[in-house]
């Protein structure tokens, strides 16, 4: 059961337990962090699910695809460390992942 550290919109930083095999989306939506808007529930179809990843965790995660590429070029919060949280699965190589929750657009 990998740790996530979510820093909300206001900065606030809180660790939580999340399941293998979820996604970083499912997790910090189940663990009532309301901000994170997710509102194609996991489809890479919006991109209200955009978090900031730790720089340090860049090369543990999966290539963007060429879907999520396109949906993070929508959002004018856009920045070489933007993810779609829906996209990124939780493992046990992921123990003390951190993202941001990034700026509404």
């Amino acid at each position: 059961m990998p740790k996530l550290i979510v820093v909300n919109r206001d900065g606030a930083e809180t660790t939580v337990d999340a399941d293998s095999g979820l996604s970083v989306m499912e997790a910090i939506r189940d663990n009532g962090f309301d901000e994170l808007l997710a509102l194609c529930g996991g489809c890479c179809s919006c991109a209200t699910c955009h978090v900031y990843v730790d720089p340090s965790f860049k090369d543990k995660l999966p290539e963007v695809s060429e879907d999520e590429d396109d949906l993070l070029d929508s959002s004018d919060h856009r920045n070489e460390n933007s993810r779609l949280s829906c996209q990124l699965m939780l493992n046990d190589d992921l123990e003390g992942l951190k993202v941001t929750i990034a700026p509404e657009d």
